[in-house]
């Protein structure tokens, strides 16, 4: 249609504008896509070219200038007017029209240039439902050419655009609000989906290291710890990125600076109960900002440069806030402190008496009241032990899950706490030490540290770590049964058994002493020396989530085959305790049958482990297999034994 206008401006009417003498151009009246006020608009430039046509009609009448079509040219001369001031009149008023028809000209090769470009945006976010955000980086995408008409009609379009960006921005970081009715924003309420299901097999592939996988080596190699939705706490609301929606021009970088920043200001909207002690996150300088992003959102360009610089100002005024909230108001030190001594067993002392107090009652599968019985212990053994704060131990709880425990199912097959997802749904634990958990109520704000799925995480831990602190005891409890059994003859089968428990209490220990020193002592101790040497909370949250990462890889939880390997080796060391505290007197045919196949199950299993330490090489975690080999085959016994312990 704007080339049937161009033409009837030019003097050149149609079927859609109507030429009538008296009225001169008009749009026609059967046209029912057309809204009035359309109409009146067109109708007002109809009139430009109404007079177009009579000033080249009165032209041609008395100069003979052929510049209509034939129904024009035609026309007798009624005026009578003549003589050669009426030609250079009639010449002067053609000098003057000729810049309207270079402007319709013009007009016409802009438009035919620009309409076409801007149809192929048009029509690929029909034809491809490009969605929210999606828009912004296809109206970039064109406006990248090389025709300067095009560029700056996309480039306004983009500003407009943009200006919608801005908005959204302002009230998600500045107030904590994510105005995201039509889920149009890169930034999202729930986690992140954690992958596409195409990448499922990738990610479950085996990488030939042993039975590692690509989904391990990820977990292995991440910094970041992905929270799972299910363990989140329904009063925690979560926020993720949606990836699909950033603009390819904004980094990755940028867009988490984006997310921090607003998770910390919805927090601290939504969870500030003492505003005279905590103040604004922002430090009052809300309006500061706002103006600040109304002076990019009027820019006619985006400049990458100074987004960002603007981004950087206001993520380090929260962080900095947040480090002082945390570090200093609410003494995060002493919380890593608490979670050390608790779920990283560093008040051993504590766990060894609840060990022996409860050690009777989760040897059984569990049932409704032993969450209750083994609370009772802890408070106990916190007791003997003279850890009497009041303000402390009420903030920890023991769990114990069993079948029909508010509808849920157990969460694990076996001691070493494998995580969840591992046990069949219907499973019970087989004993109580399986099912056991400790929860920590965190407080205010110290749970946007350690959320639900970071304590989950932290559970993993101290599930695995009390099975090899409870195996540990045990076998010292054997021990003191052998000393107790010395003056006694002893038989062959003795022989056999107190070197197995030898071999046993070796392995264990060294297992032992490689988890509390060489890796929890030492991750905790770099822990604190990044938090020490920071004041920027962000800078601290990394530094914590690489301290689980490094938990939970150096411990071996990730790393399947070396955790499998030692689960069975705890397994057979169990059962050991059990065939020797069973009787004073000596084994009879059957225990000594059962006592030969613990023999023959932990030389194998100890073979094994021997050989995954020795062979893995050239991977990030292979300082951690040397390290625990070390400790296992410091003076080569372990080397000339050929690998295997209990021969």
């Amino acid at each position: 249609m704007i080339h049937e206008l161009l033409l009837a401006l030019s003097g050149y009417p149609g079927t859609i504008f109507t030429w009538n003498k008296r009225t001169g151009l008009q749009v026609s009246q059967d046209l029912p896509f057309l809204h009035p006020s359309e109409t009146s608009v067109l109708n007002r430039l109809s009139k430009l070219g109404s007079d177009y046509i009579r000033f080249t009609e009165f032209i041609e009448q008395h100069t003979g200038h052929v510049h209509q079509q034939e129904h024009h040219t035609n026309q007798p001369n009624q005026t009578g007017l003549h003589g050669i001031y009426l030609r250079a009149f009639c010449t002067g008023l053609d000098s003057i029209l000729q810049p309207y028809r270079q402007a319709l000209l013009d007009l016409e090769q802009e438009f035919q240039l620009l309409f076409p470009s801007v149809m192929v945006v048009v029509e690929s976010i029909r034809s491809q439902k490009i969605h929210g955000c999606q828009i912004l980086e296809t109206v970039y995408k064109h406006s990248c050419g090389g025709l300067p008409p095009v560029r700056m009609a996309l480039e306004k379009i983009l500003a407009v655009c943009h200006g919608v960006m801005y908005k959204q921005l302002a009230a998600w970081m500045l107030h904590g609000l994510l105005l995201d009715q039509s889920e149009e924003f890169f930034v999202k309420q729930g986690p992140s989906a954690g992958g596409a299901a195409a990448n499922q097999e990738e990610e479950e592939e085996d990488l030939g290291l042993g039975g590692l996988s690509g989904k391990q080596l990820r977990e292995l190699q991440d910094l970041r710890l992905v929270e799972e939705e299910n363990m989140l706490a329904p009063s925690l609301q979560q926020f993720s990125l949606r990836t699909e929606m950033l603009p390819f021009y904004i980094p990755i970088r940028v867009a988490e600076k984006i997310l921090f920043v607003g998770e910390s200001v919805q927090m601290f909207e939504n969870h500030n109960h003492s505003p005279s002690r905590a103040g604004s996150i922002l430090k009052h300088q809300e309006d500061l900002f706002a103006a600040d992003l109304h002076r990019l959102k009027q820019q006619p360009l985006f400049s990458l440069v100074d987004f960002e610089n603007l981004i950087d100002r206001i993520r380090s005024t929260v962080a900095e806030h947040l480090w002082t909230l945390m570090v200093v108001e609410s003494d995060l030190l002493e919380q890593l402190k608490i979670i050390k001594d608790f779920y990283l067993l560093g008040r051993g002392e504590l766990y060894q008496v609840f060990i022996d107090l409860a050690q009777h009652m989760l040897k059984t599968p569990p049932t409704a009241v032993s969450e209750h019985d083994v609370n009772v212990a802890f408070q106990q053994a916190a007791h003997k032990v003279l850890l009497d704060d009041d303000n402390l131990l009420p903030l920890l709880h023991l769990t114990v899950d069993y079948q029909g425990k508010d509808g849920k199912e157990a969460t694990g097959p076996r001691d070493g706490a494998t995580p969840p997802q591992d046990a069949s749904p219907r499973e019970a634990p087989p004993t109580g030490w399986a099912a056991l958990g400790l929860t920590y109520k965190v407080q205010w704000p110290l749970h946007i540290l350690f959320t639900p799925a970071i304590l989950e995480k932290y559970n993993v831990v101290f599930r695995y770590l009390l099975s090899v602190r409870r195996v540990q005891s045990q076998l010292q409890h054997c021990w003191a049964l052998q000393m107790q059994r010395k003056h006694l003859k002893s038989s062959q089968t003795d022989a056999v058994k107190w070197r197995l428990r030898n071999h046993m209490a070796f392995l264990i220990d060294n297992l032992q002493y490689y988890l509390q020193v060489d890796v929890l002592e030492s991750q905790f101790s770099q822990l604190l020396q990044l938090i020490n040497s920071t004041r920027d909370f962000e800078s601290i949250r990394l530094a914590h989530d690489h301290f689980l990462s490094n938990l939970l890889a150096q411990s071996f939880i990730l790393l399947k085959p070396v955790f499998h390997c030692l689960n069975e080796i705890l397994d057979l060391c169990q059962t050991f305790c059990s065939l020797v505290s069973q009787s004073v007197a000596p084994l009879d045919e059957r225990g000594t049958a059962q006592l030969d196949i613990l023999v023959k199950g932990f030389r194998r299993q100890s073979s094994l482990l021997f050989k995954i330490l020795s062979s893995v090489r050239n991977h990030q975690i292979n300082s951690d297999l040397a390290q625990l080999l070390l400790r296992l085959d410091y003076n080569k016994y372990y080397t000339q034994a050929g690998g295997t312990l209990g021969r």
